[in-house]
């Protein structure tokens, strides 16, 4: 059914977000600050958790584990999925896509191209079960690594062939890790070091609280932001919709009164004050040169006034 976006409802929306930096820079503990989060440890990596952030765990030893795991009935606790790393999560998609059909693999256990396509449409497949059927936040970790662009080194996820594209396609928000002096930050516009992702007003650098003196918290507020400016937008467009209703109504009015070309010059200063909105302006100056046209009135420039007939 074809709806418009002022019947849109404003309501907590689920996100997707992808975390990338170097190794030891706080990714995992920076993950697990989203809301009410279940830690998919798929590196095995918990013990490096400092004790105080660690959540609740899985550490999955096949892709079909994690499968097994993540059912309904198991996840009423929890509000975000986290995925740690993601390029171990391939790993493990690809070993078991291996197992479904040995056409994915090569002899030397790697995944063929047939693989690597069945791997990323198993990985889009899995976020979207997540984030619909589940109704998940979920945020993904990454190990950063570095590429040489010729005189330039550029960070980018690690992970391997032509999945980077698909893990990067659901996201919501992709953010890279770093250390600036003595501040961590996170990093969602693209810039010459790596590739990010923002969206809903969600750009530039943020300084990711110490957590010496703050709690870890900073993921929940984040996606509480995001989805403020989601709200945001729809009370706006919802403004403006009502804006253009109005004045479409006063333009619409304003010309059923033109009847010959005194009332058309009335009219044409009235029609100067109208406050537009969305389309407004367009569809009032067709209607008005239609309603002229029908009239017989035409605009002389030498005057600045409608006058009835065709000027010579």
């Amino acid at each position: 059914m074809i709806q418009k976006p002022e019947n849109i409802v404003p309501a907590e929306k689920k996100i997707r977000m992808l975390i990338a930096g170097y190794p030891g820079i706080g990714k995992s503990t920076l993950a697990l600050s989203a809301p009410r989060p279940l830690h998919i440890d798929c590196d095995f990596g918990i013990d490096r958790v400092e004790p105080q952030y660690r959540k609740p765990f899985i550490q999955p030893g096949s892709y079909a584990e994690i499968l097994n795991d993540l059912q309904p009935g198991n996840l009423t606790d929890f509000d975000t999925l986290v995925f740690d790393t993601g390029g171990k999560l391939i790993t493990l998609m690809s070993q078991w896509a291996i197992q479904q059909d040995n056409k994915y693999g090569q002899r030397d256990g790697s995944l063929s191209l047939k693989g690597y396509g069945f791997v990323g449409r198993e990985f889009v497949r899995l976020m979207d079960y997540c984030f619909y059927q589940l109704k998940k936040h979920i945020v993904i970790i990454f190990h950063a690594t570095e590429e040489k662009d010729g005189d330039n080194t550029r960070l980018r996820i690690k992970v391997e062939g032509q999945t980077k594209n698909n893990v990067w396609e659901p996201m919501d928000l992709g953010g890279f890790v770093e250390m600036m002096g003595n501040d961590r930050t996170i990093g969602f516009s693209n810039c010459e070091r790596y590739f990010a992702k923002g969206t809903r007003g969600i750009h530039g650098i943020y300084k990711i609280p110490d957590l010496a003196t703050n709690p870890n918290t900073f993921l929940t507020w984040l996606f509480e932001q995001y989805n403020q400016k989601s709200e945001a937008e729809v009370a706006a467009a919802a403004e403006q919709q009502q804006k253009y209703t109005e004045t479409m109504a006063i333009g619409r009015a304003v010309i059923e009164s033109v009847t010959d070309a005194e009332s058309a010059n009335q009219a044409a200063t009235a029609m100067k004050t109208l406050e537009h909105a969305l389309t407004s302006e367009a569809e009032i100056k067709a209607e008005w040169v239609k309603k002229m046209q029908v009239l017989g009135l035409t605009f002389d420039k030498a005057t600045r006034q409608y006058v009835k007939g065709v000027i010579a």
